[in-house]
């Protein structure tokens, strides 16, 4: 199998993981990209523990969605991964309408209209 064919922008470091992913099953790579996710959020919304709170709501909102989205996406694929992933999702939305000086209206939230 050769190399996949990326333009010359800087992604012929690529090749390496884009390998060792094939590996790995499609729903893990799903389930590292969500926790990257949630991570993300997490500390745009100041939830890291031992660190002072650094707010970002902006980027969190971003984050969540894109979070929210491909969990709608995907989640036919995630067998047992499915709950634990809406799990997290769900509590970054109540830390994020927590955090919010003018909280959304209930189903406006970051990606609540993804997935219900």
């Amino acid at each position: 199998m050769g190399k996949i064919p990326l333009p010359a922008h800087g992604f012929e470091t690529l090749d390496l993981p884009v390998r060792e992913l094939a590996t790995i099953p499609a729903a893990e790579v799903i389930s590292r990209a969500a926790v990257t996710l949630m991570s993300a959020s997490a500390e745009k919304l100041g939830l890291s523990p031992g660190e002072e709170p650094d707010l970002d709501l902006d980027e969190a909102r971003k984050l969540i969605t894109a979070l929210a989205g491909l969990l709608a996406a995907t989640q036919e694929f995630l067998d047992g991964q499915r709950e634990p992933l809406r799990d997290g999702l769900r509590t970054l939305q109540n830390a994020f309408r927590e955090a919010s000086v003018y909280p959304d209206a209930p189903g406006e939230g970051p990606g609540e209209k993804l997935l219900s």
